[in-house]
C-alpha cells in the first residue's frame, strides 16, 4: 500500500520523454553527429541497420521502415491489393489511423465488438462481420487486430474465427510484447507499427514500420515505399506508391533507443505491477494472461462511468495527469456513422469510452511518484472524488 503522506516534489508526466532523453542525449547526439557527417538525409545506412535490428528484436522475416504508422497500415494494404469493393473487419474501440487507411483506399471498414476484460477484438464478433459484409454485398478479405494498450490479442482465436481473411496486426501499442503464441510482429500476415514519440519505442517524429514474413509481400511493400519503383531503376515504375519513407535521423535515433528498449519493457512491468496490486480490490485493473507480456503503452483502469469525470478533475486538481483513449467509439465518429457496424451498436465499445481512465505509464516513474500516484488514485476513487 502506498504511504498516505507520500508527496512530491516536481509536476508528474503522463509520459515523460525528457527523462528518456536526458538518458540518452549523448548517444543521439552522436548519432544524429553521423547522420550530418555523411549527408544521406534519405535511405541512409542507419535504415537498413535499424530494419535489421528491429528483425532480430521482434524475430519477423522481413522489417521495412515508414514514414508513420499510419503509412504502415496503408502500404500493407495496398500490398494485399485492397480496394473498392472490398470490406476488411476493425474493432471500433481504437484510434481513428485503423479504419481511415481502409476508407482511403476506397474499400469498406465493418466495425466490430471487442472484449470488455482486454480491449482487444473480441473472436466471436467476427462471424457478424464477415456475415454483414456479404449482406451489404461487399467482399470481406481482411480484419485488423489491435493490439490495445501493449497487449496482443487471442491471435490463436480470431485466427480460427476469421477462416481465409488476411489478418493485419495493428502493433502501434504493443510492439516488444508477446505471449505464447509468439513475439508482437509475427501473427498476422502483416504487422503495423508506429513509431510516434509517445509510444513505448518512439522516435523525434513521425516514424513506423511494416513487419511480414511474406518475401513477397515485404518486396512489394518496398515497393509501394518508394513511389512503386521497381528494382531495375528508380525512374522504372512498376505500380502505384507513395512517399512513405522513414527519415535517416529517425532511423539513427531509434537505433539508441532500441539499445534500452527491452530494459524498459521491464520497467514498464514494475509499474503496471505495482498499480495493479494497489488497484485491483477498488476499480477494474488490467488482465495479464498467463505467459503473456504487455509493454504498457498506456495503463488503464475502468471507473464508473457516472464518476469518471469528477475522479478526472480530482486527480487533476492534485497534480495527477490522466487520460481518455478513447471518448467515443468509432461508430458515432462523424466520419464513420455511414459505415456498417454488428448488430444494433457496438455496446462494448459503448461503455469502455465511457469507462476507461489511463493514468501516468512509462519506464521512468520514480518510487515516490508511484506511491504519490496510487494514494491519490486510492482517495478519488473512494472519498468522493474531492481532491486531497
Amino acid at each position: 500500500m502506498a504511504d498516505s503522506n507520500a508527496s512530491i516534489e516536481r509536476p508528474i508526466e503522463f509520459i515523460d520523454l525528457a527523462a528518456q532523453q536526458a538518458r540518452l542525449r549523448p548517444q543521439i547526439d552522436a548519432a544524429i553527429a553521423r547522420v550530418l557527417d555523411h549527408g544521406q538525409y534519405i535511405m541512409g545506412p542507419e535504415i537498413a541497420a535499424f530494419e535489421t535490428a528491429l528483425a532480430d528484436l521482434t524475430g519477423a522475416k522481413h522489417v521495412i521502415s515508414c514514414a508513420s504508422g499510419t503509412d504502415a497500415l496503408l502500404i500493407g494494404m495496398m500490398a494485399l491489393d485492397l480496394g473498392p469493393g472490398d470490406a476488411v473487419l476493425c474493432p471500433g474501440f481504437t484510434y481513428t489511423a485503423t479504419p481511415e487507411a481502409i476508407a482511403l483506399l476506397g474499400a469498406t471498414p465493418i466495425f466490430i465488438d471487442v472484449d470488455a476484460n482486454d480491449f482487444n477484438v473480441d473472436p466471436a464478433r467476427i462471424a457478424g462481420g464477415i456475415a454483414l459484409a456479404k449482406e451489404k454485398g461487399l467482399r470481406p478479405v481482411g480484419i485488423i487486430v489491435v493490439d490495445l494498450f501493449g497487449l496482443p490479442a487471442d491471435y490463436d482465436a480470431i485466427r480460427a474465427a476469421a477462416g481465409d481473411l488476411w489478418i493485419m496486426a495493428d502493433a502501434a501499442q504493443s510492439l516488444g510484447a508477446h505471449s505464447p503464441q509468439g513475439k508482437v510482429g509475427t501473427f498476422g500476415t502483416i504487422t503495423a507499427t508506429s513509431f510516434f514519440p509517445a509510444k513505448p519505442l518512439g522516435c523525434y517524429g513521425d516514424g513506423g514500420a511494416i513487419l511480414t514474413d511474406e518475401a513477397g509481400l515485404a518486396a512489394i511493400c518496398r515497393s509501394i515505399r518508394l513511389h512503386g519503383r521497381s528494382t531495375i531503376d528508380k525512374y522504372d515504375i512498376e505500380r502505384i506508391g507513395v512517399n512513405g519513407r522513414l527519415d535517416t535521423l529517425q532511423a539513427a535515433i531509434l537505433l539508441e533507443k532500441l539499445k534500452v528498449f527491452e530494459e524498459e519493457v521491464e520497467l514498464r512491468q514494475t509499474v503496471a505491477a505495482r498499480y495493479n496490486t494497489a488497484f485491483a480490490d477498488i476499480a477494474a485493473v488490467p488482465p495479464m494472461p498467463e505467459g503473456t507480456t504487455s509493454v504498457w503503452a498506456q495503463y488503464t483502469l475502468k471507473v464508473p462511468a457516472a464518476r469518471r469525470d469528477a475522479i478526472q478533475a480530482a486527480l487533476k486538481a492534485v497534480g495527477v495527469p490522466t487520460a481518455v483513449y478513447y471518448p467515443r467509439p468509432l461508430h458515432h465518429q462523424g466520419a464513420y456513422r455511414h459505415y456498417p457496424f454488428v448488430g444494433n451498436g457496438l455496446p462494448t465499445s459503448e461503455a469502455l469510452s465511457a469507462e476507461v481512465l489511463s493514468l501516468p505509464m512509462h519506464p521512468y516513474l520514480s518510487a515516490e511518484e508511484q506511491d504519490y500516484i496510487i494514494e491519490r488514485v486510492r482517495e478519488a476513487l473512494q472519498n468522493g472524488d474531492e481532491p486531497a
